[in-house]
């Protein structure tokens, strides 16, 4: 059969399709069939052969163990000979990510060392360190960031997307990693989920005509060989399967499409993916009809293995192997029955890697599976050259930290910048004049960690500033560089007061940073308080004064109010660290001729309502050109969008609000902490156990059932909120509990973003019914807690176990019980 293609309809395929098949089922014969076009070279299958031959069983099981930075030392890695380990986005060398570069250098050199250590006996199979280099090398400062993927949607250049992957790879190279997870291959349909801008469109299509050349950016050519010879390194398409398919846009949730939309839709990039060679493919947190993808082998096994061909080795995501029906964090052989080749687990690797080699050892796990696993994973190291590459900072690039932020890598991602810009109104300010005077406003105006988004040096793309992004150029500043060069000016206010009047502004807004879950969205509205903005842009306008919108973003939103308000609207998305595409696109000459046309095209429809339910305001493909014909605005209708963007309820009906997470730790040991986001749960070793019962709405609330010691149950955000308006005004913070067994003792506790946490002593007895009690904010104000930056606004601490049942989490007034301060 020819590669790619779809198998004709026959008598069979129709039978089959007349019998029901089960739920997370796929059928294999309906897929296409794919060619890997890598072969194994004779001397590598040789050589791999003899080590499975001499590896014993404990080194077997160590290779299917990834483990991340922040859990896991050089020595560990020599004891388990581990095949690998990852660096999440909040994990940095010596427990700093923001290390410099030469630290991450030195850091794989020191586990480099201790894998090939054979001073034991051992083979000693050099380790791999994987990475989220997604937009650029973004864990390291001072590394080119390039536009987020959904931005190079909008570009519409394959040959500019190879150039990018050959430029990260490069970058990558220099710190000593040879593993990026990326890219991935979402193609998101709903962009309320909170990773939309990892996915490059919603349309497959597109998606498919990207992937092929990332990889090939990243690996070289598809039979490439010795990769570490040459400035490359090994790929991974992520996350199979329908990652970006989940109903409502939920992080981690379940698609409920059918498998043809399932192949056709979200099945449809990884032809590309296979036919280059991809080395690794990052399985999905995500389910489809209900059946976890880690845990699916119709999936893993069936269709990505055997149906497309993939000839390198599967990864699970970060712990997902913990969601598989029937399994734990610490314990599931399903994983690897299903066809993962490598757990990925961060912080339980010591817990999976005894599990698996017990089960290996009783016969659970046949030798057969372990084998092909662990050949599979020897065969990918074989192709990058590992075993004759040495010590990272011994092979080429390394060590050349000229090469993070290059010059020629940001002329790249400038180019880049421009070309993802979409123009969806201009009534005549632009291009702007470079010899006129330009008033820049709007609070992310000069700010590149904004407009650089997530997974940028930290997993949420908080907590930094723009000193931490050294050789980068803002938006501001760009545009300042470019009125200054044409002889004109150019003025910072973020509240759009100036001291001499502009001849236009532009006002710079749009969403702050943010990643996966976090990211989730209950509406397409743009959050209320980031919609302050729109007060600066009617402001300007009732001056006189022109005003060019400029959209920092991860996806589409519904923003009609300041499309209705200023004469020219920009899509910029997540730029990254060259704010110059911007100014190159937006400044023309010093008399307003532009030096770059707008080129850009949306990568997926524009919102006209937050709920999409009226359709879109703009299709996929809309985007202006300065050529473009002058045509009449029609004023755009408003949407209330109060109760999308209420940020007064954190959790209810069973769920935390999005952008929020549900925890459990033991308050003495803060590595503790895992987020709930499916049930039944287990953690802190077993002791708190996690399920759903019913209130007011079937599973709408989480029962805690904690057989001893301390615990405590915990709401959170990246985004820290300020309450101190509230607590000034005496509101409560309001919480509904069922207690069946009372704690031996409890508090509720709230934590600010610096770390401080205050806790008011409560008494919670066992009443067996739903109770909304009330603990006034003054409470914790008083004692000192900072309510201008509260990032743990609820917290509730238990001794001695107890069974507890939390139903709603919010800010009121009307508390059934209030709650006195301790």
């Amino acid at each position: 059969m020819q590669s790619g293609t779809l198998p004709e309809t026959g008598a069979s395929t129709l039978a089959s399709a007349e019998a029901t098949p089960a739920a997370g089922v796929a059928d294999p014969a309906i897929w296409p069939e794919y060619d890997y076009p890598v072969t194994v070279p004779a001397q590598d299958a040789a050589m791999i052969a003899g080590l499975l031959s001499r590896m014993t069983l404990e080194e077997k099981i160590g290779q299917l163990v990834q483990a991340d930075l922040c859990c896991v030392t050089p020595e560990d890695v020599r004891r388990y000979n581990l095949g690998s380990i990852l660096v999440g986005g909040n994990s940095g060398p010596d427990g700093n990510d923001l290390a410099p570069a030469p630290d991450w250098l030195a850091a794989a050199d020191a586990f480099y060392a201790e894998s090939v250590d054979t001073s034991d006996g051992g083979v000693g199979v050099p380790i791999i360190w994987g990475t989220d280099a997604v937009h650029g090398h973004s864990n390291i400062i001072g590394a080119t960031i390039f536009p987020h993927n959904i931005g190079l949607g909008a570009a519409r250049d394959v040959g500019l997307i190879e150039r990018i992957g050959a430029a990260t790879a490069r970058e990558i190279r220099v710190t000593g990693q040879e593993w990026t997870f990326a890219p991935t291959v979402a193609v998101p349909q709903d962009f309320r989920w909170g990773r939309s801008y990892e996915g490059y469109s919603s349309n497959p299509e597109l998606v498919a005509s990207y992937v092929g050349a990332m990889v090939r950016g990243l690996q070289g050519p598809p039979n490439n060989q010795d990769l570490l010879s040459g400035p490359y390194v090994i790929a991974s398409t992520k996350h199979f399967l329908a990652d970006g398919g989940t109903d409502g846009g939920v992080d981690q949730g379940d698609s409920s499409i059918s498998e043809v939309d399932l192949r056709d839709i979200h099945g449809l990039p990884y032809g590309p993916a296979i036919a280059e060679g991809v080395a690794t493919v990052m399985v999905s947190f995500s389910s489809w009809q209900g059946v976890k993808m880690t845990g699916n082998r119709s999936l893993v096994t069936d269709v990505l293995k055997d149906r497309f061909d993939f000839g390198g080795f599967v990864v699970s995501d970060w712990n997902a192997h913990g969601q598989v029906a029937g399994c734990t964090n610490e314990s599931c052989p399903q994983a690897l029955m299903a066809g993962i080749d490598m757990y990925m687990a961060p912080d339980t690797w010591r817990d999976i890697y005894d599990d698996l080699l017990e089960r290996a050892r009783g016969g659970e796990i046949p030798m057969e599976r372990i084998d092909e696993a662990v050949t599979r994973i020897l065969e990918v190291k074989a192709r990058l050259g590992l075993f004759e590459a040495g010590a990272p900072s011994t092979r080429p690039l390394a060590g050349d930290y000229d090469l993070l932020g290059a010059a020629e890598h940001r002329a790249i991602a400038r180019e880049a910048v421009r070309k993802s810009l979409v123009l969806l109104r201009n009534d005549g300010p632009l291009p702007l004049a470079s010899g006129s005077r330009l008033l820049v406003a709007g609070d992310g105006a000069d700010d590149i960690a904004r407009q650089s988004g997530g997974w940028t040096l930290s997993w949420q793309g908080t907590g930094i500033d723009n000193s931490h992004f050294p050789g980068a150029t803002s938006i501001w500043s760009a545009l300042d560089a470019a009125m200054e060069e044409g002889g004109g000016t150019a003025e910072l206010s973020p509240d759009g007061s100036f001291t001499t009047r502009p001849d236009a502004a532009v006002v710079v807004f749009g969403e702050r940073p943010y990643a996966e879950f976090q990211g989730d969205r209950a509406t397409l509205a743009l959050d209320a308080e980031l919609t302050g903005p729109y007060e600066t842009m009617r402001n300007l306008q009732s001056q006189g004064i022109p005003v060019i919108a400029l959209m920092i973003t991860g996806r589409p939103l519904y923003v009609n109010p300041a499309l209705n308000t200023a004469d020219a609207f920009v899509v910029a998305w997540l730029p990254g660290s060259e704010g110059g595409g911007v100014a190159d696109v937006l400044v023309g000459d010093a008399e307003g001729a532009p030096r770059y046309d707008f080129s850009g095209k949306l990568p997926a429809a524009w919102p006209l309502t937050p709920d999409m339910e009226d359709g879109a305001l703009f299709d996929y493909g809309y985007g202006l050109t300065y050529s473009s014909p002058a045509r009449t605005w029609q004023e755009l209708p408003l949407s209330d969008t109060a109760s999308a963007s209420d940020s007064r309820v954190w959790f209810a009906d069973g769920l935390p609000a999005a952008a929020w997470s549900l925890h459990v730790t033991d308050p003495s040991v803060p590595t503790s902490q895992i987020r709930i986001t499916t049930v039944p749960a287990t953690a802190l070793d077993g002791r708190v156990s996690v399920t759903a019962v019913n209130h007011v709405v079937q599973e709408g609330a989480r029962r805690f059932d904690i057989a001893s010691g301390d615990a405590a149950m915990s709401l959170s955000t990246f985004n820290p909120i300020d309450i101190t308006r509230e607590a000034n005004a005496d509101i409560l913070l309001l919480f509904t509990l069922k207690v069946d067994e009372a704690p031996e003792s409890a508090a509720i506790a709230m934590g600010a973003a610096s770390g401080e946490m205050v806790e008011n002593a409560v008494e919670l007895p066992a009443t067996g019914q739903f109770v909304r009690y009330g603990l006034p904010l003054r409470c914790l104000r008083d004692k000192g807690l900072d309510m201008t930056s509260v990032q743990a606004p609820f917290v509730l601490e238990t001794e001695g176990g107890g069974d507890v049942s939390l139903a709603e989490v919010r800010l009121g007034m009307d508390a059934e019980r209030v709650l006195p301060c301790s």
